[in-house]
């Protein structure tokens, strides 16, 4: 009788967890989580942990939990995405043209990394890339560098991760090149060969959705300077 009172009151914390992340629409910190049900952030992961495991295990399942690391969200299943919107008559998401993920690709690889470094290894100014991906939050500001001017370092973020389907950087495959890692950021997206980047769609209220197209632009539009 213990046995089956204990195995309860985890089904208990469990559909605790799921209401908390279905109603929250955004990753939830596994701090968080363990405050509200009064449980170490160690035990918050390890049942989160057993939880996606069940639930991804289920590939016609059209819910799915992504952990990250210190926290998880649940999101639909990339899949039924068509689906979802037909259904609720949502827009194709758009693109990050070419030159955006190459930035996006060169921060990801070397991070953190300056804008310099980033004009450097593309050979142009990446001002306008680099501040489409702030306002994307796909990166963001991290620190600034020990030198001259103190500029501005870059790393991505964790909406990077979700929108990559990656639980942390050490998921990104190994490239040799910044073509290579264009090629695996885009593999990993699921995208076409135009760089579409789709996301999963999320519960209620992110208001999340893929990236818009964008294109190059002068180097004397948008931020002009290292920040």
């Amino acid at each position: 009788m213990e046995g089956l009172e204990q195995l309860t009151e985890i089904k208990k914390i469990e559909g605790a967890i799921e209401a908390i992340l279905f109603a929250a629409g955004h990753p939830v910190e596994y701090k968080k989580i363990a405050e509200t049900l009064q449980m170490t952030p160690r035990d918050a992961r390890r049942i989160t942990e057993h939880m996606a495991d069940a639930r991804n295990a289920d590939e016609t399942g059209g819910i799915m939990m992504l952990l990250f690391d210190d926290s998880c969200q649940l999101c639909t299943r990339e899949s039924y995405l068509p689906y979802i919107r037909e259904a609720l008559g949502i827009k194709r998401g758009g693109n990050l043209s070419g030159s955006v993920l190459e930035a996006l690709a060169v921060i990801a690889y070397n991070q953190p990394v300056t804008r310099s470094f980033v004009d450097t290894v593309r050979g142009v100014d990446s001002a306008y890339a680099v501040g489409s991906l702030l306002d994307k939050e796909l990166i963001a500001a991290v620190g600034r560098l020990d030198a001259p001017g103190r500029p501005m370092l870059y790393g991505t973020t964790s909406k990077f991760l979700r929108v990559f389907g990656l639980s942390d950087l050490s998921e990104l495959p190994e490239a040799g090149s910044v073509e290579a890692a264009i090629a695996s950021l885009t593999a990993e997206a699921g995208a076409s060969d135009t760089a579409g980047i789709e996301q999963p769609i999320e519960f209620e209220g992110s208001g999340e959705t893929a990236p818009e197209a964008d294109g190059e632009v002068p180097a004397d539009a948008g931020n002009g300077g290292e920040q």
